[in-house]
């Protein structure tokens, strides 16, 4: 997908419109998968204070992740493995009888960076350990396209739903490897496809691009990077509620949206009060 696909430039919406908008969740339901930590996690929490009901998938989250929010149910669940993920649509269903929201954040191939004392994340394709490969499609890229078959059966029905599939810039150029690359070209490529065969019934597929997030293994490098125009987990998450409160977000599905430009166009801020600067393929 090419750069040209991605939306940076600001729209013209008043500030009484953006916060009219805004933090309006009540009464919707949302899915957030691999919502154990980092972005996920974020998201998760952000859509539970803007007043949906938020099931929040992970292999390894506790009620404790989320404290003593009330709004946020935690489900253990392993995306790879099918009949874990089928069942947690099937109790979101049973239980709300819909679903308005999915966001797609589940992914793989990060595990063991460090392989017979090597760094093997930034190797050429050639050295590459083929797991990566397996882990970014099975755990990334299949996982979304399951969930997302699961959630349009509940969207189509009611003719409504949004699903966000997070995203990144090495869909469209050369970062990290070839397997993160690929997987997210793909990603968007399954953002673009889906959006198309569910526009007829009123559901929105995007995919988001975050900046550098503050996640837990971001700030354990905090020493060695510059954060200065960086980005909470939360504001991810306020960025998805941005668009599930936009009456027209229909305008945009199928296409790449960039967190920090949707927050300029809708007028919110980082949990800090800023606003970061959005990354243009450029940048990155």
């Amino acid at each position: 997908m090419s750069g040209s696909a991605v939306i940076t430039a600001r729209s013209f919406i008043s500030e009484a419109e953006a916060e009219e908008g805004m933090g309006n969740l009540e009464g919707k339901v949302a899915l957030v998968t691999g919502a154990t930590r980092g972005v996920g996690r974020g998201v998760a929490i952000e859509l539970a204070e803007s007043g949906a009901v938020v099931y929040a998938t992970g292999r390894t989250v506790t009620e404790e992740t989320f404290g003593a929010s009330a709004r946020i149910i935690p489900v253990p669940c392993d995306h790879t493995r099918d009949h874990e993920a089928e069942s947690v649509f099937r109790r979101v269903s049973e239980e709300r009888g819909r679903l308005d929201i999915l966001v797609n954040n589940v992914w793989g191939g990060y595990e063991n960076m460090i392989e017979n004392s090597e760094f093997t994340w930034p190797l050429p394709f050639w050295k590459q350990p083929v797991w990566r490969w397996d882990a970014m499609f099975a755990a990334g890229v299949r996982a979304a396209y399951v969930a997302s078959a699961h959630a349009a059966r509940m969207m189509v029905a009611e003719r409504s739903g949004l699903i966000v599939n997070i995203s990144f810039w090495a869909a469209q150029k050369h970062i990290g490897n070839v397997a993160y690359g690929v997987s997210k070209a793909a990603t968007d490529k399954l953002t673009a496809d889906t959006a198309h065969e569910l526009r007829e019934f009123n559901v929105a597929a995007v995919s988001l691009y975050p900046g550098l997030v503050r996640t837990e293994k971001v700030m354990a490098a905090a020493d060695f990077l510059d954060l200065s125009n960086s980005e909470s987990p939360q504001f991810i998450g306020r960025a998805v509620a941005a668009l599930a409160t936009d009456p027209n977000v229909l305008e945009k599905s199928g296409r790449v949206l960039v967190a920090a430009a949707l927050a300029r166009e809708y007028g919110f801020s980082d949990i800090d009060g800023k606003q970061p600067r959005p990354l243009t393929l450029e940048d990155v």
